[in-house]
């Protein structure tokens, strides 16, 4: 059996209604893809904390994490993964490229000039649908 991921992601929007995504690592799984930031939800964890927590580690800003989004199951050769994303609003800090290699904000119309790993196409998909 594979092994399974419960990911927090934040699907952070600004102001101006545009989208933070990050660059993954060169290195590494999936490297040099685009990505929502979130990570790992830990044991006893809520879903919204481990989203808070993760963006405030990864990425040193602070969010309000709003409604749920979209769940997305996915599988890929190595392990399987439920990815489970809320809408966040900003509310301050500069963003830092602690744990990626870049951070844009971007509309959804330039989101598709970024390649992203394959399960988050379903999160653009449901975002389209709520902006």
């Amino acid at each position: 059996m594979l092994p399974h991921k419960q990911i927090g992601v934040g699907v952070i929007l600004n102001e101006r209604g545009e989208v933070l995504i990050d660059r993954r690592p060169a290195k590494g799984l999936m490297g040099g893809l685009w990505e929502f930031p979130g990570g790992k939800i830990e044991q006893n964890e809520t879903v919204s904390a481990c989203i808070k927590r993760e963006i405030l580690e990864e990425l040193a800003i602070e969010v309000e994490v709003g409604e749920h989004l979209i769940t997305v199951n996915h599988t890929y050769s190595e392990f399987s993964l439920t990815l489970i994303a809320h809408l966040c609003h900003y509310r301050g800090g500069e963003p830092q490229t602690i744990a990626c290699e870049e951070i844009r904000w971007v509309t959804l119309t330039q989101i598709d000039q970024f390649r992203f790993p394959q399960a988050n196409n379903k999160i653009i998909a449901a975002l389209r649908n709520v902006l």
